[in-house]
């Protein structure tokens, strides 16, 4: 049995090492039809699938998060490379937060930063500034995820033949929890986020996105 639960455990870290951000160098420079963006998002994120007919990104879904004011509307029907990395965004907070929290959070974004990738600061420079924690996110990750199973596998050792959905029903729920207290802490950090307060340019008055 320990043999069974050791392989659980590597499964589980090994699919964590499939989990990678997109490389921003990877996204094509020139301007992208939505057919095109679609397929390269699914080539991009077909790791994350829970089930190999998931998609990824929709027609449909794109047009939602434009006309929920996510996205940036598209150029002559082309979006960009900051569109694509609004997109990705997008892909990682609607697993966790409302349409509400995600435009609160990249409302401020695009106002200072679309279209500003000739610049110093654009949409480029944030999600490589972000994502360049990544590795270190994966290691510290693993090392909990290590320490709660071994924690929940040494629960529940008298519970005979329900010894084994016990211990995963425990390993399920410290995730589980550990997921609501990091959304209740976002959540409250969105709260702080005012709508009306904008990014400043340089000169000290609010900057407004280029769409």
């Amino acid at each position: 049995m320990e043999s069974e639960s050791a392989d659980i455990l590597k499964n589980i870290l090994d699919n964590m090492s499939n989990i990678h951000a997109i490389d921003s160098g990877d996204i094509p420079s020139i301007d992208l039809y939505m057919d095109q963006v679609t397929t390269f998002m699914d080539a991009q994120l077909a790791d994350s699938r829970r089930h190999p007919e998931d998609k990824i990104l929709t027609k449909t879904m794109i047009n939602n998060y434009a006309k929920n004011d996510l996205l940036p509307p598209p150029s002559r029907k082309k979006y960009s490379k900051d569109h694509i990395l609004l997109l990705i965004f997008i892909y990682y907070f609607k697993n966790v937060l409302s349409i509400k929290d995600i435009r609160s959070l990249l409302k401020p974004l695009c106002t200072a930063y679309f279209g500003k990738a000739s610049e110093d600061m654009g949409i480029e420079k944030v999600y490589n500034t972000v994502f360049h924690f990544e590795d270190e996110e994966i290691r510290n990750l693993r090392e909990d995820i290590e320490k709660k199973y071994k924690t929940a596998m040494s629960t529940f050792e008298d519970s005979g033949d329900n010894r084994d959905f016990m211990q995963m029903f425990t390993f399920i729920c410290m995730l589980s929890y550990d997921v609501y207290v990091r959304k209740q802490i976002i959540e409250s950090l969105l709260d702080t986020i005012a709508d009306d307060k904008e990014p400043h340019d340089e000169k000290g008055k609010p900057s407004r996105s280029k769409q």
